[in-house]
Parts: C-alpha cells; structure tokens; sequence
C-alpha cells in the first residue's frame, strides 16, 4: 500500500505530466534502446516510429497518476496491455529496467522541478504499478501454457496455405510445425508473429487478428499490405511478398480481450471498416458454428421446451456491416455472405465509399459514400444489441459516436483502441 503522502505527491504531477507526458516518452525510449538494444527485438518498430508507443505510455503514466489511489479504475486498461504484452513475451525482469529509464527521463525532462521527493514518490508508486502487471501476466502465462495445445513464448509455425481475398489483404494459414493440436481461443484475439527479416538488425513482431473460428486445424491471420503509409509496413510487405507455403513463422499462443460475449442472448451487431473485418470474421464464423441456418421440427421443439441462455443466443439476430473503399479491396465478401446465408437470423451491409464500375454492374454493396448516421440509422434495429467494431480510428470514433446518438449504451458499444488519447472520445480526428 502507498503511503498518503506519496499518493499526494504523485496526484500532484498530473497536469505536467499531461503537459510533458510525449516529451518524458520519447526521452524514455531513446534511453531505454541506447542502454538496451536488445529491447528492440520486442518493441514494434512502426509505433515506435509513428510515435503511437510514446503517446500510449505517456497517456498510461497520466492514467497512473490520476489515479493512483483508485488503482481499481486501471483494471481494464491495465489487462488489455498485458495481453499485448504476454503476446510479446514481456518478462518480470525488464520491468525494473523500465522503471529506471522512466524516472531518469522524468528527471531529465522536468530538470530541478523532479525533486528527490518526487522521483522517490515516482519510484514508489512504479513498483507497486508494475507488480500489478506482473501478477496479472503471470496468470495470463500460466493459462496459456497450461492450456491444451498451449505453450510457452513462441514456436514455430509453418505456413500451409497462402489466399489473396483482396487486392491489399492476403490469409496465411498457419499449422504447428510440430503438428501438435491447437488451443483454442476465444473470437477477436489475435496472435503475435515474429520474423527475422534480411537487413533488419532485429527481430520483427506484430499482432494479427485470428480471423477464423476456433476448431479449425489451422490458424488463419489475414494481412493488409501496408505500402501507402509512411513508413511502410516492413513485415506486412515481406509476407506478402517472401512468405510461401512451407515457410514458418514464430507465433504466440492467442491473447486479446476484444471478444464476442457467446453467452450474453442479445441481437449483434459486427461492424468493420477495412482491414477491421479480420476479427469480425472470427466473430461471425463463430456465431455461424452455434447457429445452424434450419432446425428439424424436433429440435425446434426441444428448444422451445428448454428455453435455456443457449438456446436463446441460437436464435439471436445477426448484422454484418463492412466498410470499404471499393470491392477490388474488400476481402472475404463472398465468404460473408455463404456465412450469412447459412444462418438463420442474420443480414449483412456492405458500404462502399467510391465503388468501381464493376462494382456497380456486381450490385454486391448496399451503400455509396461513408458509413454515416443516416446508414446507421435504416441498419440499426435493436438498439439493446451489442455492437461490436473494428477498424481505423477515426471509423471507431465516428461510429460510436453515432451509435450513441441512435441511443445505444455505452456498456453495449465494443471495441479496441489504441489511439494518440486516454480514449476514443478524446482521439482528434485530422
């Protein structure tokens, strides 16, 4: 437990920390890395580059000290980071090697008004922080290698199936080299790959949404190549262009708590904005694995008599809504719709914002032009659904906002976020 005193002085340092918080991160990490590079073989070198790294843990530090004698209130951000970080592989050891690079770069930043009382504070309130996460990722470990079919850190992985499902988005389907079983996983997590790529001084990682059921011999991840931004995607183009059938991959076993709830009997809603859709897919083949488009009279029966929470999710409407720049990028279109076709309560919605003239002549989309409040508005039906989204920031933001003035609950609004705010509310839209 922190003393009063040092609760007080940490509460204290909130507003330069929201002032200076990106200064002391990007101190913190051009330190962290010259005193160990070897670091840099477990950070993604693209949030680092883009700055997402920096502005994530300054916002986690402002959260920390906001909040330092409600530690309760950080549960949720504290376990969605040590998915992240369980998926990487991130040990108890390098949390002391942190934790005395972050308070060298508040005092380095801060200068003579990071007293000795301060950082002593700091250094306090930090132990107990990172104990949280240690405890926590422990159980996070233990359930995945004790699991059946889990493991440890990473292994190998060969590729046995490699499909374009769009002109930017490539599936690789992945099989346990040592042809052992897989664990299972819950619809929305995802898997960390890590590659050594020719050139790159270090190891290479990067999260990617499961985008199939559980149950299946394979993992399947699906890939956008990301050539437009600045930099580009140096894994997603080196798989896209150098990962073949019969090449491995080091993989970690599924983490993630951006998932369908199967127990809760309510209407869902799954929308996706791009590559977005990868989760959703996960979603939506779930959903169709528990709900059988025709039932024999007997079974309709038995059900009826049963009434069971199972058996209610069974018959729970279904909507699929994609957002999509046209069809040449929209992957797993036709596999949507088989899917949707084969369940029987369920509809999908395709937006496309500037559609081809094939497009047109395919009549295979809904909507022209952006995902907006009115399109919202004639999909949405059941506002006690729950809403599950996916995609760019800026089309999470604009979405929940308009669920929300359709009149959803917040409580019912799902999503992952990891945007330059504290939240998604926060996030500025350029």
């Amino acid at each position: 437990m922190l003393s009063q005193k040092t609760i007080e002085i940490v509460k204290s340092t909130a507003p330069v920390l929201a002032q200076k918080g990106v200064e002391i991160t990007k101190c913190f990490y051009k330190n962290l890395f010259s005193s160990h590079p070897e670091l840099l073989n477990i950070f993604n070198h693209a949030n680092q580059a883009k700055g997402r790294q920096q502005t994530a843990l300054a916002n986690t530090v402002y959260a920390a000290a906001t909040y330092i004698d409600q530690l309760e209130v950080l549960i949720p951000a504290v376990k969605q980071i040590a998915h992240k970080h369980r998926s990487l592989a991130v040990k108890p050891e390098h949390y002391p090697i942190v934790g005395e690079h972050l308070l060298g770069a508040i005092k380095e930043v801060l200068g003579d008004a990071a007293t000795d009382e301060i950082i002593n504070a700091w250094a306090e309130a930090y132990g107990v922080i990172a104990q949280v996460f240690i405890d926590v990722e422990k159980e996070m470990y233990e359930e995945a290698t004790n699991q059946t079919g889990g493991w440890k850190d990473f292994k190998k992985f060969k590729v046995v199936k490699k499909v374009e499902e769009s002109a930017i988005i490539t599936s690789f389907y992945l099989e346990p080299s040592d042809k052992t079983a897989l664990p299972t996983f819950l619809s929305g997590q995802y898997i960390t790959i890590r590659l050594s790529i020719p050139g790159e001084t270090n190891l290479l990682n990067r999260q990617y949404s499961l985008s199939d059921a559980a149950g299946q011999s394979t993992f399947r991840i699906s890939v956008k190549r990301e050539s437009e931004c600045t930099p580009k995607g140096k894994v997603s183009n080196y798989l896209h262009d150098h990962i073949n059938m019969g090449d491995e991959l080091e993989v970690t076993a599924p983490a993630g708590d951006f998932v369908l709830d199967a127990e809760k009997a309510a209407p869902v809603y799954l929308i996706s904005g791009g590559v977005g859709i990868t989760p959703m897919m996960s979603m939506l083949k779930t959903v169709a694995a528990s709900q059988p488009k025709t039932h024999s009279s007997f079974a309709q029966k038995i059900m009826s008599m049963l009434k069971t929470k199972e058996t209610a999710q069974l018959n729970n409407p279904v909507t699929f809504v994609h957002a999509s720049k046209n069809g040449e990028v929209h992957a797993f279109h036709d596999e949507v719709c088989e899917t949707i076709e084969n369940l029987q309560n369920a509809r999908r919605y395709f937006v496309y914002e500037q559609p081809t003239s094939e497009d047109y002549v395919k009549k295979q989309f809904n909507g022209e032009g952006y995902l907006d409040f009115e399109k919202l508005s004639s999909i949405v039906k059941e506002k006690e659904a729950q809403f599950y989204i996916c995609g760019p920031v800026e089309f999470m933001k604009a979405t929940v906002i308009n669920l929300e003035k359709l009149g959803v609950a917040e409580e019912n609004i799902h999503y992952e976020f990891f945007g330059p705010a504290l939240n998604l509310k926060e996030y500025e839209m350029a």
